[in-house]
């Protein structure tokens, strides 16, 4: 989703008197981008998202955790479902993209599904608060899923790796590629629904063994035996 356009007449007149300043450290907002502003915003949107939940979040929470006026937040976005919206696209623009390089990074599918793997549990390293709100309120909510294309997109990438491990005779044959996409994924998505909902640790060493232990559980289920040859 592209971001909006500047306005170039955009000042700080359009806050009311009294409003939050940016947070120290921060560039004052009127010495701001428009870009960074979305982003102020947007960050804002995925800390308030994941401590109060989508529904009891309301747009002045956003601007209060921002750091900005009230008007600020609608100036950029229409409300709290387009930040969602914004929020998962950009996060699952990302996730496809790091699936397409690890595609393309290596022949060897054994490799490519364990990289799928580190990308996506380490995903929760790198931002457990964002993972919190793709979980919660989009895969599970079912609000957006209907609506994003992008997730039938990344499906396809496994699938691919799956299907060419299957044909050079390193993967064993007789699952359907597709179906097995939907394991390995179901895998993954449910450590890191554990993760979230607080059932399983999550400190570094815990994803690590994690990232081992979905490698080493799917893969050895995958790979091809004598007597599959």
């Amino acid at each position: 989703m592209p971001d909006a356009p500047e306005d170039v007449h955009e000042s700080n007149a359009a806050a009311p008197a009294g409003a939050t300043r940016g947070r120290p450290g921060r560039p004052k907002i009127g010495e701001e981008s428009g870009p960074s502003r979305r982003r102020r915003i947007r960050e804002a949107a995925v800390v308030v998202f994941a401590a109060k939940g989508y529904h009891d979040t309301r747009v002045s929470d956003i601007a209060a955790e921002a750091g900005v006026a009230h008007g600020l937040v609608y100036h950029y976005f229409k409300g709290k479902d387009q930040l969602l919206q914004d929020i998962f696209r950009r996060t699952w623009g990302h996730i496809e993209q790091g699936l397409r390089s690890i595609e393309e990074g290596s022949t060897v599918a054994a490799d490519q599904l364990a990289g799928v793997v580190r990308l996506l549990l380490g995903s929760y390293r790198m931002s457990p608060e964002l993972v919190r709100v793709v979980i919660l309120e989009v895969t599970r909510s079912g609000g957006l899923r209907a609506q994003v294309d992008e997730i039938a997109d990344a499906f396809n990438i496994i699938e691919r790796i799956i299907a060419a491990g299957q044909a050079s005779g390193e993967f064993r044959a007789d699952i359907p590629a597709r179906l097995v996409s939907y394991v390995f994924w179901g895998a993954i998505d449910e450590v890191l629904t554990a993760w979230v909902f607080g059932t399983l640790p999550d400190a570094d060493a815990d994803v690590a063994e994690a990232e081992r232990a979905v490698v080493e559980l799917v893969l050895g289920g995958l790979r091809a035996t004598p007597s599959d040859a």
